[in-house]
């Protein structure tokens, strides 16, 4: 067979198939290759869901469960569960030269404005019109006791909850970084 005629076949045969396939409904969108793509299966949140006896999509978790990745403080944000997270509430990392650098850092960014560089209650903020929180080292509680005497378990609690001017830094601060923290704290507090 000749070559011309192989390729003049060919030819025919594309544009055959192109007029056939451009004759179609003009309101069709064609084939869909996968339709999963732009018709989904799931169910909005805000979407009425049949499966559910209560009829909403977005459910409540099961009381008491815990989300992956959340660690629980079950202490109260009161005077009770201040003194009570004191007495039961110990440091759960090891006073590591890489734990203490890393709560310094911590400390320098997220404590060291109010509280001052080494923990005398002189940062920056005092300059500006502010009351001085406590020395670490020197100074008193205001829910009794010296500063130097703060248990692991009330320093927790007041970085989660906040004390008096301090509000919380509990969405600033994992779990873990506010240990490295109270690390740091113990460290000033001896100075």
């Amino acid at each position: 067979m000749n070559k011309y005629k192989v390729l003049g076949i060919a030819v025919v045969t594309v544009v055959t198939a192109i007029v056939a396939s451009s004759c179609k409904n003009k309101r069709s969108p064609g084939w869909e290759y996968a339709p999963n793509m732009y018709e989904k299966i799931a169910f909005d949140p805000d979407q009425a869901n049949p499966n559910f006896k209560d009829g909403k999509t977005a459910q409540l978790p099961p009381a008491g469960t815990t989300p992956v990745g959340f660690t629980r403080f079950d202490y109260p944000k009161t005077m009770d569960g201040y003194n009570q997270a004191s007495i039961e509430v110990k440091s759960i990392l090891a006073p590591t030269a890489k734990n203490m650098e890393e709560g310094k850092a911590l400390f320098m960014t997220f404590c060291s404005p109010c509280h001052g560089k080494t923990g005398e209650g002189d940062g920056i903020v005092t300059t500006h019109g502010f009351p001085p929180p406590p020395s670490y080292s020197k100074g008193q509680s205001s829910r009794g006791g010296a500063m130097k005497d703060l248990t692991d378990g009330k320093i927790y609690h007041t970085i989660t909850y906040g004390l008096n001017a301090m509000g919380s830094y509990a969405s600033q601060l994992n779990p873990e970084e506010r240990w490295k923290v109270v690390l740091y704290v113990h460290h000033l507090q001896t100075l």
